[in-house]
């Protein structure tokens, strides 16, 4: 291997699955502040994941549902200010569709 290519921080981390509680110990070079003591005694720093194989659909095979960041609240919201989005008077209702019909049905 050429020397100076690699991180100099390439250390073992604990990564942290929030949606399972589960934790596995492995090495890397990811940036953290948090810290959190392994089954050994140690201290280790921590890298906290919203998913990984042990919550994955692919990996568990069922579907679970984790929207820990609020990511589809912020999709609705930005969504909701394009031109593509469906105004509120614009969405088909009861009293529209009975109109509609009275309106046709005169003509």
């Amino acid at each position: 291997m050429k020397k100076g290519i690699h991180p100099e921080a390439y250390r073992k981390v604990v990564f942290k699955d929030l949606s399972t509680d589960k934790m596995f110990i492995t090495q890397s070079c990811a940036p953290t502040k948090d810290t959190v003591i392994w089954e050994d005694g140690t201290e280790y720093p921590l890298i906290k994941l919203e998913i990984s194989s042990d919550s994955h659909p692919f990996f568990t095979g069922k579907m679970q549902f984790v929207d820990t960041a609020g990511r589809i609240d912020k999709f609705n919201k930005r969504f909701s200010k394009t031109k593509f989005a469906k105004k509120a008077e614009d969405a088909p209702t009861e009293d529209k569709a009975e109109a509609a019909k009275e309106d046709k049905a005169e003509s």
